[in-house]
């Protein structure tokens, strides 16, 4: 019998023009010191991080091994810390002491946690759903706690950084969005009302309360939002996530994974490369 595709985006879709978009703005975060790389590249990169997100509360909620699932996002999330550190330690930084400061995973390892604990929730398993959305929200309390002891600040710091990643260490992302990752997997299976909630949270926290803190600057104009404060651009993810019809689509597991990181540090390298070449 012939099969009928499903008209709209799959996953594997959704990724692909993800994968594009953060393409362009990390070129412009990259080379923005050349002024060659229209701002055009990052105002379109706003989209990329909603619909990694959305994509990957689908593939947690979707597959078949969620341990393994996590401790592959865990994993790139660690090594990613880790070179963070030896940034922040000042190893390897360009020549006019620019690092790149590129670390999703890190918030996806999070969520994946906070998801965990949800669906144990809706099980009525409540100590582990509580044990472990309580642990992440709390880690970074505890940790500060640590932090005071001298012989444990450096090496907490350091886990709070890579291996036991903290909300308030985050380099990528934010609190803001790991609320609205939360919200996306509370209500995917309510779709409409899932992505009316993800444009209002977008729209209220990066237009409206930012548009309200930035008022308070020295010749801030309202045309400033279109042009310096365009963190809200995200919202224009919600079009493409609506077009999303519910299928995986091609995959490219290790394509998705492994990009991330490889673009990252190969842009960078040819960043370097550049400004040493600018003098």
């Amino acid at each position: 019998m012939l099969q009928t595709k499903r008209a709209g985006l799959t996953g594997t879709d959704l990724k692909t023009i993800a994968l594009v978009l953060m393409v362009l703005d990390h070129i412009h975060y990259m080379f923005e010191f050349t002024g060659a790389v229209p701002v055009w590249f990052t105002m379109a990169g706003r989209l990329s991080a909603p619909l990694f997100l959305f994509c990957t509360a689908e593939g947690f909620a979707h597959t078949h091994d969620r341990r393994r699932y996590f401790l592959r996002i865990w994993g790139i999330s660690s090594a990613m810390g880790l070179i963070e550190v030896l940034f922040m330690l000042g190893y390897f930084r360009r020549a006019d002491g620019f690092w790149p400061r590129n670390g999703i995973f890190a918030d996806f390892v999070l969520l994946c946690l906070v998801w965990q604990g949800i669906d144990w929730l809706r099980q009525r398993r409540c100590v582990r759903g509580i044990a472990v959305i309580a642990a992440v929200v709390l880690w970074p309390f505890a940790a500060s706690l640590l932090c005071a002891v001298p012989v444990l600040s450096k090496p907490v710091a350091v886990l709070c950084q890579s291996l036991i990643p903290a909300w308030s260490n985050l380099t990528d992302g934010g609190v803001y969005y790991l609320i609205g990752g939360v919200m996306l997997y509370l209500l995917r299976d309510h779709r409409p009302r899932q992505l009316a909630c993800w444009a209002v949270w977008t729209f209220a926290t990066g237009f409206v309360l930012t548009g309200w803190l930035a008022s308070g600057t020295p010749g801030f104009t309202f045309s400033m939002m279109f042009t310096d404060y365009f963190e809200w651009f995200s919202v224009f993810a919600v079009l493409l996530m609506a077009a999303y019809n519910g299928r995986r689509g091609a995959g490219h597991k290790r394509l998705f994974y492994w990009f991330y990181p490889a673009h990252v540090y190969l842009l960078y390298a040819a960043s370097c490369a550049v400004c040493r070449w600018m003098g």
